[in-house]
């Protein structure tokens, strides 16, 4: 299965499929449901993470391990999209070595770019200062321990809300909103760069709202 393209995307889960009866004798109605609403906005995350044709896989093998285990699933212990961001996550783990080298190469970017933003037109100068900015969060992501990576990402970049990354992870709410908390303090320190940058606003616009929950 591949995710649907944006204009086949329906614009959100239909009624009933936020917390679904996976129980019943044919499945592949309510997955094939679950699929149209959650396969794209899944495969986007996962791209960001681990490039869009290791997504492609991941988002197949997340749907046929939840389709498998569906039995595991409680309506009412959690959305079916943090169950299904959960698989994802586990499933991701085992690209976590790659994920690090990966931004950890990025990095590196911003600082063979940085001294050609000078001496360009405005258009130029802009385009190589957003790459700058995108390298110099890889790094710091790169920094990050797999745990308050994966929280601080299934908060800003899938936009779970910090309850859902909870039941994603398997955590208490409030260890996702302590991970947070620590993530958001130890960029202030270690990369203030990165902090006020444009490129990691939609972070701290969850982190932030994390914090007065």
């Amino acid at each position: 299965m591949h995710p649907m393209t944006e204009d086949q995307q329906p614009a959100g889960p239909a009624p009933g499929l936020e917390r679904p009866d996976l129980g019943g004798e044919d499945p592949a109605p309510v997955f094939g449901r679950l699929f149209d609403a959650h396969a794209r906005p899944l495969h986007r995350y996962l791209a960001r993470r681990a490039g869009s044709e290791t997504a492609h896989d991941l988002v197949a093998e997340t749907f046929l391990v939840a389709l498998r285990r569906r039995d595991s699933y409680r309506p009412e212990s959690g959305t079916a999209r943090a169950w299904l961001y959960g698989i994802a996550t586990n499933l991701l783990r085992h690209h976590l070595r790659g994920e690090t080298r990966a931004l950890t190469a990025t990095a590196r970017l911003a600082h063979e770019h940085e001294s050609t933003v000078a001496g360009h037109d405005s258009r130029v100068a802009d385009q190589v200062d957003a790459q700058v900015r995108a390298a110099r969060l890889a790094g710091a992501l790169a920094q990050l321990a797999p745990a308050d990576r994966d929280t601080l990402l299934l908060v800003s970049w899938a936009g779970l809300e910090p309850a859902e990354a909870a039941e994603a992870l398997g955590v208490p709410p409030g260890t996702v909103r302590s991970r947070l908390h620590r993530v958001r303090r130890w960029l202030r320190a270690n990369a203030p760069q990165v902090h006020n940058g444009q490129s990691t606003r939609d972070s701290y616009d969850a982190e932030e709202a994390s914090d007065h929950e």
